[in-house]
């Protein structure tokens, strides 16, 4: 293989791919190529092959393209993601999805948030991160860090605020791609805000990075359940498991006597958990606390008190789901 036969196969190669690229060689029509894959995982490494067979096939001199893969550095920890999922908006995803990952930063987990809401970002606000911006280290971003030990990312920390985010839904993936890839460092758990609805994230989501398992909040009454169904069937045709389901905005305390009333019905989460065959994790009440403290960034699960109590209920079950899958 001539000099100039190497350096155009090389200038073929994905960016990614020449950056790893330990070795390359082409002899009786055979391109063979060593990578040096430490640190991607599976699914990183299965598209990284596939992107450079498509580059070199075809190539003049090129009729068959095989890839070697090394692992010399010392592997970053397998990272799990969980998906936070719902059917439609106004059930209380976000502020979930933030208490959980606090919850469980709590109980030891190494945990991050990937705001993947791309069109609505509240992370920022929920997390007290507003008005920080991530820093990039090797062409990947690194998450801010929360004052409660939770690293995380969103489209909120990237674009000027109150900014209307106008994409179409490749656009959108993109972005959710870049924010999942991010520099997580030691981070085992990686929770995902999805948006509400079955779209283009969630399904780009699933297609580039398959979730370890996925959890579903809703409001008890009728309609949204119908909703949070399409989502569980969404994750269930995906070969995702659900973890449970989450009832939000159950049952009312009035601040003022103190008598219990459900606005939204009562108990329809559990029953559907059960009727599909799934596990319920626990209510969160509708609470003016958990509203004040999630407006001023302060979540209630870095408290203590009922209202950090259901969301460590959850948490713990969460953990116990992943540990169990560990063994």
């Amino acid at each position: 293989m001539s000099g100039d036969d190497h350096s155009a196969l090389q200038a073929a190669l994905p960016p990614l791919a020449r950056e790893r690229l330990q070795s390359l060689r082409l002899a009786d029509g055979v391109a063979t190529l060593v990578l040096d894959v430490a640190g991607l995982d599976r699914l990183e490494r299965d598209k990284l092959e596939i992107a450079v067979k498509g580059a070199l096939r075809g190539q003049d001199g090129v009729g068959e393209v095989r890839v070697a893969m090394t692992a010399d550095r010392a592997e970053k920890p397998q990272r799990r993601l969980i998906a936070v999922g719902s059917g439609k908006g106004g059930v209380g995803k976000s502020t979930l999805s933030a208490n959980l990952a606090v919850a469980l930063a709590r109980l030891g987990k190494k945990v991050g948030l990937v705001d993947a809401d791309i069109y609505g970002p509240s992370q920022p606000r929920l997390l007290a991160t507003e008005g920080q911006k991530p820093t990039a280290r090797d062409k990947k971003l690194v998450p801010v860090q929360s004052p409660w030990g939770v690293p995380v990312l969103s489209m909120g920390h990237i674009i000027e605020p109150g900014q209307a985010i106008a994409w179409r839904g490749p656009m959108a993936g993109n972005a959710l791609s870049q924010l999942v890839d991010a520099d997580w460092g030691d981070a085992e758990v990686l929770l995902l805000d999805l948006p509400p609805g079955t779209g283009d994230v969630q399904l780009t989501m699933l297609q580039r990075f398959k979730p370890a398992g996925a959890v579903i909040v809703s409001t008890p009454q009728d309609l949204a359940l119908m909703d949070a169904t399409r989502a569980i069937q969404l994750f269930e045709q995906s070969e995702v498991p659900v973890i449970g389901m989450v009832e939000n905005m159950a049952g009312y305390a009035c601040p003022h006597c103190g008598e219990i009333s459900d606005p939204f019905g009562q108990g329809g989460a559990e029953a559907a958990a059960r009727s599909m065959g799934h596990a319920f994790l626990g209510r969160v009440p509708l609470d003016l606390e958990i509203r004040k403290a999630s407006d001023a960034g302060e979540p209630p699960a870095a408290g203590e008190g009922p209202q950090a109590e259901a969301f460590a209920s959850i948490a713990r079950q969460v953990a116990t789901w992943l540990d169990d899958q560990k063994a």
